[in-house]
């Protein structure tokens, strides 16, 4: 099978060829570093993404804070990572960096703080 996809690995947006069997790549082409190379791998075998969202805070000068995660999750797992996300709620203060849910969902990745509260 061949797939075209647009890489967003790096600024240049190439575009992609990738042909497979199932989840065996067997060519990737298009590509013009090897981050795009690795990207369309991942993007046939097993899609991640990075997560951005906002936590609610108690006592804080804002009502939320943003928050992010700490590596890319699998893709399938984005709808049950968010309702943790959303049901999530933090005492101020908050630090950049702090870890709010740790190992999300089992996946060893943490849902961390990206600013101050």
């Amino acid at each position: 099978m061949k797939r075209e996809l647009t890489c967003v690995a790096c600024p240049l947006g190439c575009s992609i060829t990738v042909e497979y069997e199932g989840t065996e790549v067997i060519s990737v082409t298009g590509n013009t570093c090897k981050r795009g190379d690795a990207y369309a791998r991942t993007e046939i075998v097993n899609p991640t993404r990075n997560i951005a969202s906002t936590v609610k805070v108690v006592g804080g000068v804002h009502p939320v804070v943003p928050v992010k995660t700490s590596a890319p999750i699998p893709k399938t797992m984005i709808f049950d990572c968010m309702k943790e996300i959303n049901a999530a709620c933090v005492n101020a203060p908050v630090a950049i960096g702090q870890v709010i849910i740790p190992n999300v969902l089992g996946t060893g990745v943490d849902i961390v703080a990206t600013n101050i509260d």
